[in-house]
Order: C-alpha cells, then sequence, then structure tokens
C-alpha cells in the first residue's frame, strides 16, 4: 500500500508515517517543480503533524548515462533540503479545533511560515508551501495485490476495488523555482527522497521514502528468500540514508529483492527477465538506489512514473519527466514491469485512479469531511507457500 504503515515504527506512530512522496513539474505554472509528502494513513479530522520531529525533503542533482543499459544515476554529492517542523498545537477553541503552525527551512536557509490547513499557505524565497489535511491521492486494490502475492498467481480483477477509497492524509507541498532555489548549475534533473527524523542535537532517522511501494511490496516477506525469513526488513530500510545505504544489512536487501522479483517474474508462468548466474536481477540495484527522478524541465505528464529508469534499463533517452505525479497509476506500472518486463500484456489491479488531483496548488484534491471509520490495515499474506 504505497509506504502506508511500511514497518512497526510507522504503525505506532501515525504522524511520522510516509504514505507517499510525488515529484513533477507544476501543470500550471511552468518552470515550477512540486514535491509532496503525505504522512498519517487515514487521518481523521483534526490530525496534527508532530511537534517532536522534522518532515523533510531531500533533493540532489542527478546525470542519467545514454547508452549504457547496465549504468546507475549519477548522483551529485550538492544536496538541497527543505526541512519543515510544526509548532505544538494551540489550546482548542470553543468547537474544539486546534491551530497549529508550521516552518520550511529552505536551502538558502530562509524560511517560509504558515498555518496548518490554510489553503494559500504561506510563501517566500521562490518557494510556496502547504501543509493540511487532504484526500489520500493513492489508489490500489490492496486485498487483491496481498491475494497475488499469497497465492503466486495474478489475482487481479477488472473492476478493482480502492482501500483507500475516501480516506484522507496529512500532507507537506512545496511549489518552487527549481533554477532559482537550487541555481542554475545543479541542472534541471533530480534525485528526490523524503525522511521523517526526530529533534534535537542527535537526530535519529524514523522513516524515509523514495519509490512507492519498495517496501510493502518489493521488500515484502513472500517465502521465497532463504536468507531471510524472520527479520522484517522495512525498519531497518527506514533507518538508512535515502543516497547511501550502509554496508551492515546491504547483502540482505539485495538478497530479499533478488529472491521478490523472481517470484514476480513468475507470476504469470513465464520469465522475462534475465537474471545473472549468481541470481542477481537487473531491477536490483536500480531499486536500491531508492529515490524518484524527475526533470524539472520537461512538461508535466501524469503517467511517467519510472520513465526515466526504463530509459536507463534501456539504453535509451527518456521521453517525459518522470517523477511521479498524483494522478499516476504507479500499481500498474510497476506490476507490468516487474512481472512481464512491459513485453506482454498490461496488468492491472483493476483500480485506475480516485478523485482526480487538482492542476494547481495546493494539489492534492480537499479533505473527505466523513472519511471511512475503519482503520486501515494491510491483510498479511501468508509466508509458508
Amino acid at each position: 500500500m504505497s509506504d502506508h504503515l511500511s514497518g512497526t515504527r510507522a504503525v505506532a506512530d501515525p504522524a511520522i508515517d510516509l504514505t507517499d512522496l510525488y515529484a513533477f513539474p507544476s501543470p500550471s505554472r511552468p518552470g515550477r517543480l512540486v514535491l509532496v509528502l503525505d504522512v498519517f494513513p487515514n487521518a481523521r479530522p483534526g490530525a496534527l503533524f508532530s511537534d517532536a520531529a522534522s518532515y523533510r525533503f531531500r533533493v540532489r542533482p542527478v546525470s542519467v548515462p545514454l547508452g549504457d543499459s547496465g549504468a546507475l544515476f549519477d548522483v551529485g554529492s550538492d544536496e538541497f533540503a527543505l526541512t519543515c517542523t510544526f509548532s505544538a498545537p494551540d489550546a482548542p477553541d470553543e468547537d474544539g479545533r486546534s491551530e497549529q503552525r508550521g516552518t520550511c527551512v529552505l536551502p538558502s536557509g530562509a524560511s517560509v511560515s504558515f498555518l496548518v490547513n490554510d489553503e494559500q499557505g504561506g510563501e517566500g524565497g521562490d518557494v510556496r508551501c502547504y501543509a493540511g489535511l487532504r484526500l489520500d491521492p493513492f489508489f490500489m486494490d490492496v486485498t487483491k495485490e496481498v491475494e497475488t502475492r499469497a497465492s503466486g498467481r495474478l489475482a487481479f480483477v477488472s473492476q478493482g476495488t480502492n482501500l483507500l477509497e475516501g480516506n484522507d492524509v496529512l500532507t507537506f507541498v512545496a511549489e518552487l523555482d527549481a533554477a532559482r532555489v537550487f541555481g542554475p548549475a545543479a541542472g534541471s534533473v533530480f534525485a528526490v527522497a523524503a525522511e521523517t527524523v526526530t529533534l534535537g542535537p542527535y537526530p535519529v532517522r524514523l522513516e524515509r521514502l523514495g519509490r512507492p511501494e519498495v517496501k510493502n511490496i518489493l521488500m515484502s516477506e513472500n517465502g521465497v528468500d532463504s536468507a531471510n525469513k524472520i527479520v522484517d526488513l522495512r525498519d531497518l530500510y527506514n533507518e538508512e540514508d535515502p543516497f547511501r545505504l550502509g554496508p551492515t544489512y546491504l547483502d540482505a536487501y539485495r538478497s530479499r529483492l533478488n529472491a521478490n522479483l523472481g517470484f514476480f517474474d513468475r507470476l504469470d508462468g513465464k520469465l522475462d527477465w534475465t537474471t545473472q548466474p549468481d541470481g542477481t536481477h537487473p531491477l536490483t540495484e536500480l531499486l536500491l538506489a531508492d529515490f524518484l527522478v524527475v526533470d524539472a524541465a520537461k512538461p508535466y505528464a501524469e503517467d511517467s512514473f519510472f520513465e526515466i529508469e526504463r530509459a536507463l534499463l534501456e539504453g535509451r533517452e527518456y521521453t517525459s519527466c518522470g517523477g511521479r505525479s498524483l494522478n499516476d497509476d504507479v500499481i500498474d506500472t510497476l506490476y507490468t514491469l516487474i512481472v512481464n518486463a512491459g513485453h506482454g500484456p498490461h496488468v492491472s489491479d483493476g483500480v485506475d485512479g480516485t478523485v482526480p488531483a487538482l492542476r494547481d496548488f495546493p494539489y492534492l484534491a480537499p479533505a473527505n469531511p466523513h472519511p471511512p471509520e475503519q482503520a486501515t490495515t494491510i491483510p498479511k499474506a501468508p509466508a509458508n507457500r
């Protein structure tokens, strides 16, 4: 379920649970890059951000090698961070509502202040920020996806059910002039990751997020990884730096991805990916470089997720902005990629969208004032295949 509930720590504290990350050129303001970070699955009216954590976009320039299908992205060492913190909420008013204020520190060191749930947000330093409760833009037939992994066959149906329909999330949105905020020398292609970290002199990374479904699907425990049958790798993975995996658990992540990617390739009864003699899957190292890659100079596109990565794999020039838009059907893109490498029929979970996102700031659709009462949970797939 994208990154909702992706580990025991996230389940214990929904205010720091990153659910989705998006990066796309603005569809209404050419030259502006939009970054969106969603947290707090199935947030209720009155939900607030944590005042004990910071919510951070991390952006680095990246180059895309051409003509070498075995190459990886070359991520620069320069980093541009947008870090948002929130105050403790004010005392409730007579209607029981509490106000909360946010501050976003920009790469220049300047800051933008705003009131949570203020539709206009705050603006300064070529950056406009919004934070508040909005409709969860993610859509997926979670039940059929879990059944697919449990049964070892594609269980999707033509008309799927979006488990998240009508749910709300807390969101932090930054719309910025990339050339002015990051500088012209940074170029237009960026690697984007997000994280939540504790406040204080010794910050601890609580969660991090790049591409959707890396933890909940690609690193899930499906009973096929013979090297890791007990440990839930997601909490360990959440503690890693998005741009530099530590050596301690790297082999464990590789083992899990190699095993799972082979499992997904077999779901349609045939093999479309060619693994190396040692079992290494062609997608493993690319997926471990876990961040969105977006070209802010290209026009907005709704279906551009993984386009730049696919171009890299195929040794060709990419044709769209990459990144990830709010309306992008990433589950169909992901499953088609891992099941048949794009060489077979389109794989769909039967859910093609939810309430469309807006084309202007703050981009996410307004919150559902009466969200479903049930808590969002992910059914467990049995691991004894």
